[in-house]
């Protein structure tokens, strides 16, 4: 073995040591530890801003505090309203501004019912909503910043018109008048034909019929009507027709579009009577001719409750309803007293809260349960065996909370908005699921079915959705939280 000999340093072999050997050591780590405390802070607060998106149909109940941030790029159009008293129903009344619009902004009138805490309390209001703008989502330069164009050049066609820049400054206006309701308002209907004449059922037992000509005058600017509806005040703002005959309250009711002034009215006792209007007479307590016509039917005197009519669009005798305890009918006013046709197309016993007529394709029924189940029916499959369940076209399990509206689109055959307490959606039910691994087996437990096209929520208990019928794709909700306009951005 070799051993090292240890030379003495002289001046021509110097020796360097670092008098700090240490300390220097220490600081490195220091400045490590400090980098991954750094890191460890910053994936803390990332994991804190980290955006979760949630769907009612599939995710868990939201937790105390919760809030929905709403996604702008979702939506063409976004307005919210929170009115002093929450609304249970609404419904549009059509303008002189012309159909099938698409131009913004956009103007729209309706008529909501209020539910305040005492019955002198409430009133129908007649709102009108206008300069309502598309929303403004933000694009490429709005991200990157002006680095990212820094010598400011413009793209001609790369900037918005001087239309839509003009809409993105304007701020919804509302204008509304109220009118002596006594009671809470259950449902509200406007006559279509007639746009100015305006029906609701009371939670004190009573229908009441509205002129309301003199409102939507003043609404358009015109300067006559709106001295007439001053000059009339006291007149104009009380019910022309007050109608008790009813044993209850009620919630269904609505007005026959195949022939004008046709009008039918339902309530928790399972009675069902039918309005005429006398043609050529004024607006006042002769203007209408009210018969009982149906009662509660003998299979079902323990949940009799008519919670939904509505008329046929082709046919003017024909009229459907429905029922708690799971049934539907079908009534033609030649018949009185007795259903042509009757099903318990529940037959769990769950009630059937909402029913809507497709009004292109007269064949199919659209029905919503107290179960959360929504089924699309074909009348065809109907027949006189009462004992007898018919299969649904299209049936969708995925809800998790009672139906509370049903609409077909006004345009679209196969299109149709609903809502339950959480949200509102559209589906589009010309979309077919893709099965053929299991030889076109039908499942009704699917999470997301394929013909869900949208999903809206964010409002605190949902009660109904309409299609405007003037404005292309425009839904308006009414919740306990208030109002909500939109149009779907994939619409």
């Amino acid at each position: 073995l070799r051993q090292e000999q240890v030379e003495e340093e002289t001046k021509d072999n110097l020796k360097f040591e670092d008098p700090f050997p240490d300390e220097y050591e220490k600081e490195i780590n220091d400045e490590e530890e400090m980098v991954e405390d750094m890191n460890d802070v910053n994936n803390e607060e990332e994991s804190e801003d980290v955006v979760h998106s949630w769907n009612p149909l599939t995710g868990t109940p939201l937790e105390p505090g919760q809030k929905l941030e709403m996604d702008e790029s979702a939506y063409k159009m976004h307005h919210s309203l929170t009115p002093e008293w929450p609304s249970l129903s609404f419904d549009f009344i059509k303008d002189q501004e012309g159909d099938f619009r698409t131009r913004f902004p956009h103007s729209m009138i309706c008529a909501a019912g209020t539910q305040a805490d005492r019955p002198d309390r409430n009133s129908l209001v007649i709102m009108k909503l206008s300069d309502l703008s598309r929303t403004k989502t933000e694009t490429e330069d709005d991200i990157l910043g002006e680095e990212y164009n820094p010598d400011g050049d413009d793209d001609k066609d790369d900037e918005p018109d001087s239309d839509h820049e003009e809409e993105f400054d304007l701020d919804p206006v509302l204008e509304h008048f109220p009118l002596r309701h006594y009671g809470g308002v259950n449902r509200v209907r406007v006559w279509p034909q007639m746009p100015e004449i305006v029906a609701t059922w009371s939670d004190v037992g009573k229908v009441h019929m509205y002129d309301v000509s003199g409102v939507l005058d003043s609404l358009s600017g015109s300067r006559s009507g709106a001295n007439k509806f001053a000059k009339n005040s006291k007149k104009n703002k009380e019910p022309f027709f007050v109608y008790s005959g009813h044993s209850t309250e009620g919630y269904a009711m609505d007005w026959s579009k195949a022939k004008s002034g046709n009008f039918a009215t339902g309530d928790c006792d399972g009675n069902i009577h039918l309005w005429s209007h006398r043609e050529g007479s004024d607006w006042n307590t002769s203007s209408f001719t009210v018969t009982p016509s149906y009662e509660a039917q003998a299979d079902n005197l323990d949940h009799a409750s008519v919670e939904d009519l509505q008329w046929s669009p082709s046919e003017a005798t024909v009229l459907s309803a429905a029922e708690c305890g799971g049934y539907i009918r079908i009534y033609d006013t030649r018949a009185p007293h007795r259903a042509m046709l009757g099903h318990k197309i529940h037959t769990n016993g769950s009630d059937v809260n909402v029913l809507s007529w497709n009004p292109h394709v007269s064949n199919l029924l659209a029905t919503g349960g107290d179960d959360g189940v929504l089924s699309v029916w074909d009348l065809r499959n109907f027949s006189g065996q009462k004992d007898t369940t018919p299969a649904p076209l299209a049936r969708f399990t995925c809800h998790k909370t009672p139906i509370s509206s049903v609409e077909w689109h006004p345009t679209d055959e196969s299109m149709l908005a609903v809502s339950d307490d959480v949200g509102s959606y559209i589906y589009d039910l010309s979309i077919e699921e893709d099965d053929d691994e299991d030889n076109g087996a039908h499942h009704e437990e699917v999470d997301v079915p394929p013909q869900l096209l949208f999903v809206h929520c964010g409002s605190e208990q949902f009660k109904e959705v309409h299609w405007h019928p003037q404005i292309t794709s425009c839904l308006t909700t009414t919740a306990l939280s208030g109002f909500t306009t939109f149009i779907p951005s994939n619409l």
